[in-house]
């Protein structure tokens, strides 16, 4: 359980897609093996700490033929953004994927000082 200790409280969303591969034979769609996708996130206010984020798929689109291998992450979470990451493995063909995000934290309040 995560306690928020201020009255501001802020939310940020999007949905973002992290790549398009059978378009061009990427190696999503076309690789073998283990593969990984980075996309960098940004938040459009910075909060006071790192918030939580949240990922879901809002679109999957995978062949039919190998099984269905996705793994889906938030990493290195700071106060102005995160990285979204996509993983598959073995013959998973990955066609494209788009990722929905809700970050939710604590935000900077007019009365934070900062004395030096």
């Amino acid at each position: 359980m995560r306690r928020i200790a201020s009255h501001l409280i802020g939310i940020d969303q999007g949905d973002l897609m992290l790549f398009s591969d059978y378009e061009d034979d990427g190696e999503m769609w076309t690789g073998e093996g283990a593969r990984e996708r980075v996309v960098p996130v940004t938040f459009a206010t910075a909060f006071r700490a790192p918030p939580v984020v949240h990922l879901s798929m809002s679109l999957l689109d995978m062949a039919t033929g190998p099984s269905v291998r996705a793994d889906l992450t938030a990493r290195d979470i700071t106060a102005s953004g995160f990285e979204i990451v996509f993983r598959t493995w073995e013959d998973s063909r990955v066609a494209r994927i788009r990722a929905a995000w809700m970050a939710i934290g604590e935000l900077h309040e007019d009365m934070d000082w900062t004395l030096y």
